[in-house]
């Protein structure tokens, strides 16, 4: 149980972080590096925000959206087209865990 717990508090995450930055939206072509920053830049506004406001509209919003919806009835995932840049960053990264063994 506690591990249909945690993921429904990393979905609701998720959820606001998507819900605050478009940007967070849709598919993203910039470098892998570059998508690090935005994400890191997302969540570190994001958490700003929370600290200094006691009131998150954005927060109040998804509460309210997710009232009304059910997230369980969602399709899992099967599979994800993978891109090029990908590939060899994920080539990359186990080469070098690898070679580090």
């Amino acid at each position: 149980m506690k591990h249909a717990s945690a993921r429904n508090v990393i979905e609701r995450c998720f959820g606001i972080l998507k819900m605050r930055w478009a940007i967070l939206r849709s598919p993203s072509f910039y470098p892998i590096k570059t998508q690090i920053q935005i994400i890191t830049a997302c969540c570190l506004i994001h958490n700003l925000i929370r600290r200094e406001m006691s009131i998150d509209p954005v927060e109040t919003e998804f509460n309210m959206d997710q009232s009304t919806e059910d997230l369980r009835d969602e399709e899992p995932v099967g599979s994800v087209a993978s891109s090029n840049e990908w590939t060899a960053f994920r080539d990359e990264l186990a080469r070098s865990i690898f070679d580090a063994w």
